[in-house]
């Protein structure tokens, strides 16, 4: 099998686990190369010019060569500024890097998925207005994923009425409630347009939102739970 070498690549460390005594394998998030597992060896050594690069949320160019799943890492150097997250951010850059974990196969560029990955990252240094970053994120990584919500029409393929109410079915989009459907958990019309709009101004509009795409993310899931989202739940507002 041919050996592929990728060199000074934008990367981000999603996630790393320890390996053998003093190495590591980081699953990171490529441009390039989307989701890639890498052997990091004598990363954990306390003179390894590694052991302090490989950290989540940063900017890095990354360099490796692989003729298996599992390449070897070859040099990693930051490529930015150092993005501190703190508090809530910190917690919501973990959701959104088990986000990608759970839901990107290896090796699947997407290539605008990094650059709003990137952006959020940014966002949430910043601290300000957490839900709706991850709200748009969670949009966005569906579409990239060939999931898009329908937003603006319902299943019939009719306008949504910002005074009706809807029951969204992953599979059709969103349904006018009716008495049959009446116990399903339900959603406004205007909330489905501010979510097109990535307009989250209003309190209901953030609490149906978080709901939605939650249902959504989940059944991509197909059962998995998320770690950080238990997390999430204590924090009502994300």
């Amino acid at each position: 099998m041919s050996k592929k070498r990728a060199d000074h690549e934008a990367g981000f460390v999603l996630h790393t686990y320890a390996y053998k005594e003093t190495s590591l394998i980081v699953e990171a998030f490529t441009r390039r190369f989307g989701r890639v597992s890498l052997l990091a060896r004598g990363a954990r050594r306390p003179r390894s010019a590694m052991r302090g690069v490989l950290l989540s949320f940063q900017a890095l160019s990354l360099s490796w060569s692989a003729s298996t799943e599992l390449g070897n890492l070859i040099g990693a150097e930051w490529s930015a500024a150092l993005r501190p997250l703190r508090g809530r951010g910190l917690m919501c850059g973990f959701y959104l890097n088990e986000l990608l974990l759970r839901l990107l196969a290896r090796e699947d560029p997407h290539e605008a998925l990094f650059d709003y990955y990137d952006d959020a990252l940014l966002r949430l240094a910043a601290g300000t207005d957490l839900a709706s970053i991850l709200r748009n994120f969670e949009k966005r990584m569906l579409a990239e994923l060939g999931y898009a919500p329908v937003l603006e029409r319902d299943a019939a393929s009719r306008p949504i009425d910002p005074a009706a109410r809807y029951v969204y079915e992953p599979e059709r989009g969103p349904m006018l409630l009716n008495n049959s459907i009446s116990r399903q958990t339900s959603v406004s019309g205007q909330t489905l347009l501010d979510v097109a709009a990535d307009d989250y101004g209003r309190a209901e509009t953030r609490d149906e939102a978080r709901s939605l795409m939650r249902s959504l993310i989940t059944q991509r899931l197909h059962g998995q739970e998320l770690h950080t989202r238990m997390i999430l739940r204590d924090l009502s507002d994300l």
